[in-house]
């Protein structure tokens, strides 16, 4: 579904040679970008509508959900507004939030763009060394975080980096107690008294749809994090070309999976959810056998999620049938959609499976459609959003002699940059102002592409590239694997020069065997140039707070020594 006529590709042709202000002009004409934003959004629904759900957030440990109507969600936001003014937060300041999928993300999102502040949303389980780097990279005023997570005291850990770090006035602690040198979200935030007694202080009008409201960490898979910066506007391109892809309105329901602290939760799910007037359900912990509770609670029409997380969905709708009845999408990202999970999703959730490709640089960019043929999704990651263009620069061909090479993207959907890391921003781009994702794809014969893996992770045999996430799929697929990852080691002649290590995660107390998974990739028709060569066992793969496999710790791990 386009949202305009005309040639999208001549669009971003002559919007490669013009200037900023002509691109940003061209945009707006197209619909890409518009003079309203999300808190515009808001006000709307909560005029239009104020009575419909907007939220509804389970506390899995509590067994309590937590709900916002339209209405509520715009009061709670006006009412946090004046209580960030109050604590000091000006226009232009970063307001970093450290919570899993609560109700209280919700409204601070809104309120940050109320009185023109900036929000970073952190992961709770960031490890205090990153999150030191983000809360001082970013100079965040204020600090909203959990007094304990995972066994982690997080209030105290942020209220102990307060020494390092000039900028963080307040650390606000949502629920439990409060460490000395922290605040009561509830007593200075929350609290229903605040709209009778708060005092805002001088604040600035809100967030134009130009200007930065969000920085999403990268990450963080070759050093230190990178903060992306986005617009409301470059977010809104991405989600409107994502909700028009699958023709969304505000009949929709959407089970997000993703923490909201990930472009996925935060804009796929939130911002599309209010910019729509739909209804977004998720849950604080990772209960994937439960997420077809809230589905059949709340009706939902979309799931979102990874690979494994559908595949426990999956069997948990075999072990105990819910009401999913009103699902019509099922849209998987971050790794490849096999044939035998469509069928698995179809069959037993009664839904057809999308598969998306994105990152946080520009949000959702590719996606298989609803007027595909049924199966495209087990053989493409589907075509661009007419906000968005691809290209494929060849750097060698996979088993079959097909072109595979860097993926680069150019649009509407683009960040504005790295927060306070303008070179390395500027660095991802060539010359013709394509950006370089980092992935390498191929032509999927159809328009669109189908990703292989990042190139620095790439492993080439007689100048063939490995389908690398094709493979890592299929292996985590066996019934004695969880999951899988690829990695190139340094070897022989005989082997090309690259040893293929499968690292993988076992279900149960016996993982696959080495033929094992050989014979597994080779009934699944893949080339024998690169079945692995060797299988190791781990009871979980090294990631990122992002879920991506770290690699390099991989190599070095298993990377023979000398001697």
């Amino acid at each position: 579904m386009s949202r305009a006529g005309g040639s999208s590709a001549a669009v971003h042709a002559e919007a490669a040679t013009a200037s900023a202000e002509e691109r940003a002009a061209e945009y707006r004409r197209r619909g890409w970008w518009r003079e309203e934003t999300f808190l515009d959004d808001l006000s709307r629904q909560a005029r239009e509508r104020p009575h419909k759900l907007a939220v509804a957030g389970r506390r899995v440990a509590e067994s309590r959900t937590d709900t916002l109507t339209y209405a509520e969600l715009a009061r709670l936001t006006e009412r946090f507004a004046l209580a960030l003014g109050g604590l000091g937060v000006r226009r232009g300041d970063v307001v970093a939030v450290q919570l899993p999928n609560r109700w209280e993300m919700v409204p601070l999102m809104f309120a940050c763009m109320r009185i023109g502040a900036v929000i970073c949303p952190i992961s709770p389980i960031c490890p205090e060394s990153e999150l030191r780097h983000r809360l001082g990279l970013t100079g965040a005023r204020v600090c909203v975080t959990l007094p304990r997570w995972a066994g982690t005291p997080l209030a105290r850990i942020v209220t102990g980096l307060r020494g390092e770090l000039p900028s963080l006035d307040h650390v606000l602690v949502v629920d439990g107690p409060v460490p000395e040198g922290a605040l009561s979200f509830h007593d200075h935030v929350a609290a229903e008294e605040r709209e009778a007694h708060g005092d805002p202080g001088p604040q600035g009008p809100a967030l134009t749809a130009d200007e930065p409201f969000v920085v999403l960490f990268t990450s963080g898979t070759t050093g230190e994090s990178k903060g992306v910066l986005h617009s409301q506007n470059t977010v809104h391109s991405a989600v409107r070309g994502y909700a028009d892809a699958f023709g969304l309105g505000d009949a929709w329901v959407a089970a997000v999976s993703t923490p909201l602290v990930h472009y996925s939760g935060f804009a796929q799910g939130v911002l599309a959810g209010v910019m729509l007037g739909g209804t977004v359900a998720f849950q604080d912990v990772r209960r994937n056998e439960a997420l077809l509770d809230l589905v059949e609670r709340y009706g939902a029409t979309l799931l979102y999620g990874p690979p494994a997380t559908l595949a426990d969905v999956a069997a948990s709708q075999r072990s105990a049938r819910r009401d999913t009845s009103t699902l019509r999408h099922v849209v998987i990202g971050s790794a490849p959609v096999l044939k035998a999970l469509a069928d698995e999703v179809h069959e037993t959730l009664g839904a057809r499976t999308y598969s998306l490709w994105g990152m946080s640089e520009n949000g959702p960019v590719t996606m298989t459609r609803p007027e595909d043929p049924e199966l495209r999704a087990a053989e493409s990651n589907g075509r661009a959003i007419d906000a968005m263009q691809t290209r494929i620069d060849p750097t060698g061909t996979d088993a079959t002699g097909s072109p595979v090479g860097r993926l680069r993207v150019r649009g509407a959907s683009l960040a504005l940059g790295y927060y306070r890391r303008e070179e390395a921003f500027a660095a991802e781009f060539g010359a013709d102002g394509w950006f370089d994702t980092g992935d390498l794809a191929r032509d999927d014969g159809s328009g669109g592409i189908r990703i292989v893996g990042r190139a620095r992770d790439a492993i080439v045999r007689d100048g063939r590239v490995a389908p690398m996430t094709e493979l890592e799929a299929v292996i985590g697929s066996h019934p004695k694997a969880v999951e899988a990852a690829l990695v190139g080691l340094p070897s022989g002649a005989d082997r090309g020069g690259t040893e293929i290590c499968a690292v993988v995660v076992p279900h149960g107390a016996e993982g696959p065997s080495l033929e094992e998974v050989r014979s597994h990739l080779r009934e699944s028709g893949h080339d024998s140039g690169f079945l692995p060569d060797r299988v190791e066992l781990l009871p979980a793969l090294p990631k990122t707070l992002t879920g991506k496999v770290r690699k390099a710790e991989l190599r070095q791990r298993y990377t023979p020594t000398a001697g």
